[in-house]
């Protein structure tokens, strides 16, 4: 009857959507959809034309649809994978008599061979730059002293230690993986750096094999050897022995740590650490949706410390973190507590304020930038001196909320205009497409619409008066942003049965007469309907399941 939809209009169709069936469906709730969508999309009903080309595209898309959601295997398929998995490559091996269980088996075990094929295009570089800044001339410095000295009004605030580190990837085959690694490190003057270079094999579903060969200025040679094993389904174990070859001799280390999981959120672990540093370490790590708690005791030569420290996860866009600790010791008294917070799709900004006896006051900034990471430990005084600790605490948040105010939140409303507007170009063809094909649908809707208004008006039923879907604009702090919305009342009005309009939880944008006026942007359902002569309103999000009529929709018209 009519040509085969191409593969870009396929893959812009949500089918649950486009029939208005929850993805729960029964087959007889898909059955009924297609049923009714045929009756108002068969070419045969219309002679004009335009109008008989328009419903033959759309019928074959609702056939599209319901010949994928009513095939088990396909529908499983489509389920996990979307439109693209029923196109993937290997779908022709799969046997057609299996479960969608087994389907779903089938295809994560295509897409490791996927994988696999691509191994070599993959690294996963991780570095770190830590930079030390000593900022005690701020606090500690005596006036009487400098007053003859050229230049002295401005206090000295010096780098004093340096370290970078980066390592890279590169997976071998499926379960060999090749790990190189360097760094660089100075402190007063005096630096130096290293290499190593491991090997790292998957032995089996339980455990792993790591050997390491490192040189370095600083050190001699060094081999390592590193194993991972799961004992139980609750229990593992690591060992990490190392041979450290210098001037002295060579000197052998030894790390062992045994962890289970104690329940669904928490983990213990036992340390033992023999060789440079020997030390003894129990810990108990619980981690919840909401918090992260640790309790540790070590002890050792020549530390021994007892560790308590909690956060505290905001469930807030920013990903919002509060956490404080408290670690004691032969070494003296450490108090820390600091934030963390989301500041771009990729990058997490954290502070903290350490104070301790008798290491003094330190502020600590760090940045993750996606696998990088950016550390400054700042070194503000010896002492105990409450000016410190007010101005590392105070200014980093002034910091923080003026350049988060000034700077931050510009770039990234400018940042998402221009992946909106990159959007919006690289989709404009496919939107004037659906604008068209909604168009068309709401041309051959007509006829029905109006007997379907007719049945409802003689028994005083549901009436769509006007609907409008897009983004809306209330809030006063937006008015400068403009208005996008088209105007839905007739598709709705055709969705009505029995004086009952019931849309599932998907996006509307996918329903017959429906289009996004605006990719990417927060969208919402206005409706404004008349039920036994009564007016009612209702306004809902773009992907909320809404039912209609309901008496609390109704609009007081009292005084």
């Amino acid at each position: 009857m009519a040509t085969a939809l191409s593969e870009e209009e396929l893959d812009n169709e949500d089918y649950y959507s486009l029939l208005n069936v929850r993805r729960e469906a029964s087959s007889e709730e898909l059955k009924a959809a297609y049923r009714r969508l045929c009756m108002l999309y068969h070419p045969d009903k219309h002679r004009d034309p335009e109008l008989k080309s328009q419903a033959e595209r759309l019928f074959n898309l609702v056939h599209q649809a319901y010949e994928v959601l009513s095939d088990p295997q396909t529908r499983a398929i489509y389920d996990i994978y979307g439109k693209r998995g029923l196109e993937m490559e290997g779908w022709e091996v799969v046997e057609r008599r299996r479960t969608p269980a087994e389907i779903r088996d089938e295809f994560e075990r295509l897409q490791r061979e996927r994988e696999e094929r691509r191994l070599q295009q993959r690294t996963n570089p991780k570095g770190t730059i830590s930079v030390g800044i000593d900022a005690t001339d701020l606090f500690d410095r005596y006036e009487e002293e400098y007053e003859d000295v050229s230049g002295s009004g401005f206090p000295q605030i010096e780098i004093n230690k340096m370290h970078i580190s980066q390592s890279i990837e590169a997976p071998l085959t499926a379960t060999d993986t090749a790990i190189l690694s360097g760094s660089l490190s100075t402190q007063n003057g005096n630096g130096g750096g290293s290499i190593s270079f491991a090997l790292r094999r998957v032995t089996s579903a339980k455990g792993w094999g790591e050997l390491e060969f490192g040189a370095g200025d600083l050190q001699g040679p060094l081999l390592g050897l590193k194993l991972f094993r799961n004992l139980t389904p609750r229990c593992f174990v690591t060992t990490n022995c190392a041979l450290q070859f210098s001037s002295r001799g060579i000197r052998p280390g030894l790390t062992t740590v045994l962890a289970r999981n104690l329940d669904k959120n928490t983990v213990g672990y036992l340390q033992w650490r023999w060789g440079i540093q020997s030390a003894m370490n129990t810990s108990i790590v619980r981690d919840t949706k909401t918090s992260h708690f640790t309790v540790a005791l070590q002890l050792g030569i020549p530390h021994s410390f007892a560790l308590i420290s909690y956060q505290h996860k905001f469930q807030d866009d920013d990903q919002t973190r509060v956490k404080g600790s408290l670690k004691a010791g032969f070494f003296g008294t450490v108090v820390e507590y600091g934030a963390e917070r989301k500041i771009s799709s990729h990058s997490v900004l954290g502070a903290a304020v350490s104070i301790g006896v008798p290491q003094g006051v330190s502020l600590k900034v760090k940045l993750n930038r996606a696998s990088q990471t950016y550390f400054f430990p700042i070194h503000l005084t010896d002492q105990l001196l409450p000016s410190a600790v007010f101005y590392a605490t105070v200014g980093p948040l002034v910091v923080y909320f003026a350049m988060h105010r000034l700077v931050i939140k510009p770039y990234l409303r400018a940042q998402k205009e221009r992946e909106l507007e990159k959007q919006r170009e690289s989709t404009a063809t496919d939107i004037l497409q659906k604008k068209q094909e909604a168009e068309a649908a709401v041309r051959l809707m007509q006829e029905s619409v109006r007997r379907i208004i007719e049945a409802e008006e003689s028994r005083m039923g549901l009436i769509i008066v006007n609907a409008w879907y897009g983004k809306f604009v209330n809030d006063r702090s937006r008015k400068n942003e403009k208005v996008k919305v088209i105007d839905v009342t007739v598709p709705l009005q055709c969705l009505v049965k029995d004086s009952k309009l019931i849309l599932t939880e998907a996006s509307k944008a996918g329903l017959p007469g429906f289009y996004d006026p605006c990719v990417g942007e927060e969208k919402n359902l206005k409706v404004l309907y008349q039920f036994r002569g009564v007016l009612h309103q209702v306004m809902a999000l773009d992907s909320e399941a809404l039912r209609i009529p309901k008496q609390s929709h109704r609009i007081d018209t009292d005084g």
